[in-house]
């Protein structure tokens, strides 16, 4: 089971603007009519319950979107690139890793068709008919298009399951789950048969749900021995475990808590999960003969455990029973908070939110001697013009100064000749 990829995504850039008049017939000095160009296509990544695992997404390592198409003349806009969508399971968690290794979450897709945009296309460049007023009617200028976000994602496919099977390797996990259910995990008499996490769905009357056979841990799995942080990760999401002992080894005591030790090293909230605690293999002479040994030893813990047969079905529907009151009484008290959380909302009002739409709302800081211009659409103006032509500085600085960023610059104490920066752009202030 692949259940971590590590991915480049390029999202497509936007297509260039065009300079272009009209040239017909009878029209000898026809306007500006260059059109813009396209925006580039986004990345987004979906949820989808027909994928299983992120294998098919590993095997490229890089995938790019469609860019923008290039403006025409006649006022011809390009198209729009085609979106590229990657479908990954349900309960993929995307983080962005950035140059410096530093990670930040982009989304946690928990649900079917959940979705996040995981690279942003860029915008289209304006042709010259943007351009034109009825001052400059002859513009002979056209903007690049954006160049579309690059970044480097990590995909961590966390199973979501009601119920996880902790314990040792070779402590009956796979076969109690295929007693418990119809799901049919390979079974071996023999430590770390199952090498990857398997899901089974459990019916009792009407009520359903899911569990989760978690790999066996060993000592150290938090640290990593093993494949402990690949299957510790499983985990995170399930709401009760059912921690399986294998009655026949010598002190069964000793390894319940090194299971729980590991689980508490880990953190994520395992530590103060709720469990189950099954002694397996009750049909062996040996264990059978020494059950009252055992709930005198976990007695002493105040832990009542269920003893089960996992091979011969001795005690799992009582146990599948226990599993299905405890999760019916989690959700009683999720649906009691919830109502709860909901009148509250109703009773405080939501604040409203008026975003600021003007284009060039900006912050001005002082750095390195130059005045760094802070705003999304100021810079990818910026950007995105042709500033190494006149008409192109000009341009820039004229719309400036409608949308207040000018004004902003001369509050900060900037001056012509002073040294601007906006993004990858830097130039003199000429206002």
């Amino acid at each position: 089971m692949i259940d971590r990829v590590e991915l480049t995504l390029k999202a497509g850039d936007g297509g260039n603007g065009i300079v272009s008049f009209r040239r017909e017939k009878f029209v000898p000095r026809g306007g500006p009519d260059g059109g813009d160009g396209g925006d580039g296509a986004d990345i987004v990544i979906t949820a989808s319950r027909s994928v299983r695992t992120l294998k098919e997404l590993g095997r490229r390592r890089i995938y790019q979107a469609d860019r923008g198409a290039h403006g025409q003349g006649s006022d011809k806009a390009g198209r729009r690139g085609k979106k590229l969508e990657l479908k990954v399971p349900v309960g993929t968690q995307i983080t962005m890793i950035g140059d410096d290794g530093e990670e930040e979450p982009l989304g946690d897709l928990t649900s079917e068709g959940r979705s996040v945009v995981a690279a942003g296309g860029g915008m289209g460049g304006w042709g010259n008919a943007r351009f034109a007023t009825s001052v400059h009617r002859v513009p002979r200028i056209a903007q690049r298009g954006q160049l579309g976000q690059e970044r480097r994602v990590r995909l961590d496919l966390k199973l979501l399951a009601d119920v996880g099977l902790v314990g040792l390797p070779n402590a009956g996990k796979s076969t109690l789950l295929a007693a418990m259910s119809a799901a049919r995990p390979r079974v071996g008499a023999y430590p770390f048969t199952t090498l990857e996490p398997s899901l089974g769905v459990v019916d009792v009357g009407w009520q359903r749900f899911v569990v989760a056979d978690i790999p066996g841990l060993i000592e150290g799995a938090h640290e990593g021995a093993g494949l402990g942080l690949d299957f510790l990760r499983h985990v995170e999401r399930t709401r009760l475990l059912v921690h399986l002992i294998d009655g026949a080894n010598p002190d069964p005591w000793a390894d319940m808590l090194a299971i729980n030790r590991e689980l508490s090293e880990y953190g994520q909230g395992l530590q103060g999960r709720q469990q189950i605690v099954a002694i397996n293999k009750i049909d062996i002479v040996e264990v059978a003969e020494r059950r009252g040994e055992l709930e005198a030893l976990f007695g002493k813990g105040e832990i009542e455990p269920v003893f089960i047969s996992a091979a011969g079905g001795e005690g799992v529907e009582g146990l599948v029973g226990e599993l299905a009151s405890r999760l019916k009484e989690m959700d009683e008290a999720e649906a009691v908070l919830n109502a709860a959380k909901a009148e509250a909302e109703q009773e405080s009002p939501l604040p409203v939110v008026r975003p600021d739409g003007r284009p060039g709302s900006v912050t001005i800081q002082r750095e390195d001697g130059a005045y760094h211009i802070v705003g999304e659409r100021a810079v990818a103006f910026a950007e995105m013009m042709p500033l190494g032509v006149d008409e192109g500085r000009a341009e820039l600085w004229r719309r400036f100064g409608r949308w207040g960023v000018t004004g902003a610059l001369k509050r900060a104490g900037a001056k012509r000749g002073d040294r601007i920066v906006l993004g990858s752009v830097e130039l003199e202030m000429e206002a």
